[in-house]
């Protein structure tokens, strides 16, 4: 059997992204018109750098923003925008001991672009470059008003206000890489359950299975003995079977929690069906004439089973006041069976990426099928899979 990538496809999230650009966009106008009503250089390389130090803040600006389109970039991204702040201080500093002046210019993009950065770095990367980049971008933002205009002037003030923005986004970053490890170990527990959980549904169907068997190589023997036929060879395939049962026996207690009673699987896909869906009049449903005897193995039976109960479950959890809910099973002609859930209560899991969801995507790629949950046109919400009708 191969097994298929869970594909689960939810709706993106661009708010943050706006808000980041509005605001650093209007921080890099308020830069530039203090900048444009700063007090005059002194020197002709001070004037010179005046013209272009403007440039620095949409620069930075831009390449912050850029991180959540190139997220594999973080690094690379952090560490150019904390040398191009550090290159703005070396060469202030360098007109300052050439007996120049440069006005105090306001770093409100640069610090807040830095700030962004440095979280980012927190969230994503490993501990030793995410602390290092984070040490480097902390050191530019809030040394940079400082050795720029002298520890004694008004415009070295900036430098604790970069500090608490730095230490805010170190915060933030930290807690968000917090969360996404919980995160991550809770989806493991869930694959790992539901992995669990299927193993003891197939254990459960290969122990009946197994006892046919047996029972069938008990009814021959017994008729080889009346015929005095050979029934040394029956001997010993119902010996191999009886311990092969017990031994399956065994695997499926050791898997079984206390409590759970033993599975019993649909006989077929549609009493899978009739199983799933309750008596309800808003479920409206589509199924195909010969799901009673279609032919199909006996894991995507149960894997249709429970797709169709956990996405219902989840249209009542979450959906409770839909009007309407579609449930589609149906044989495709090239060999797949298609099953798909809709509701127009446009019903979406509690979290992103739902552990309800992450279930259903483990069990339906164990069995080499591929599932899909989203909202579509109309305001609804779909759960779709195709499923494998003969071994994958």
């Amino acid at each position: 059997m191969t097994s298929a990538r869970p594909v689960l496809v939810l709706p993106g999230r661009r708010g943050p992204l706006v808000a980041e650009a509005v605001v650093l966009g209007a921080l890099v106008l308020l830069d530039m018109t203090l900048a444009i009503r700063a007090g005059p250089a002194q020197g002709n390389l001070a004037t010179l750098t005046l013209e272009f130090a403007p440039g620095l803040g949409p620069v930075v600006a831009l390449l912050a923003v850029l991180r959540r389109r190139f997220p594999d970039h973080t690094a690379a991204l952090a560490a150019a925008v904390s040398g191009l702040s550090l290159l703005g201080t070396a060469i202030t500093a360098v007109i300052g001991a050439a007996g120049q002046r440069l006005p105090p210019l306001p770093s409100a993009a640069e610090a807040l672009a830095i700030a962004l950065l440095v979280g980012a770095c927190c969230h994503r990367l490993a501990p030793r470059p995410a602390a290092a980049l984070a040490i480097l971008g902390g050191a530019a933002t809030t040394l940079a008003p400082i050795l720029r205009y002298g520890a004694g002037t008004p415009a070295a003030l900036f430098s604790a206000v970069a500090a608490l923005l730095w230490g805010g986004a170190l915060a933030v970053g930290l807690v968000l890489r917090d969360a996404e490890a919980r995160n991550r170990a809770d989806v493991l527990e869930i694959r790992t359950t539901e992995r669990l959980r299927l193993a003891r549904e197939l254990h459960d169907l290969v122990a009946h299975q197994i006892t046919g068997i047996v029972v069938r190589v008990q009814a021959a023997h017994r008729v080889a003995e009346r015929t005095d036929g050979d029934t040394a060879t029956f001997a010993e395939l119902e010996s191999a079977g009886a311990a092969a049962l017990s031994a399956m026996r065994r695997l499926v207690g050791a898997l079984r929690t206390d409590g759970e009673d033993l599975f019993v699987p649909p006989a077929d896909l549609a009493t899978a069906v009739d199983r799933a869906v309750p008596d309800d009049t808003r479920i409206h449903l589509d199924v195909s004439d010969d799901l009673a005897v279609l032919p199909v193995t006996p894991e995507v039976v149960t894997t249709t089973h429970r797709l169709l109960t956990e996405s219902l479950t989840n249209v009542r959890r979450h959906a409770p006041d839909a009007a309407e809910v579609r449930v589609l099973v149906r044989h495709e002609p090239r060999g797949e069976l298609r099953v798909e859930v809709v509701n127009d209560g446009a019903a979406r899991p509690a979290r992103r990426g739902g552990y309800g969801l992450l279930g259903m995507a483990e069990r339906v790629a164990a069995v080499g099928g591929t599932v899909h949950a989203g909202p579509v046109e109309g305001q609804r919400w779909r759960v779709a899979a195709r499923l494998p009708l003969g071994p994958g």
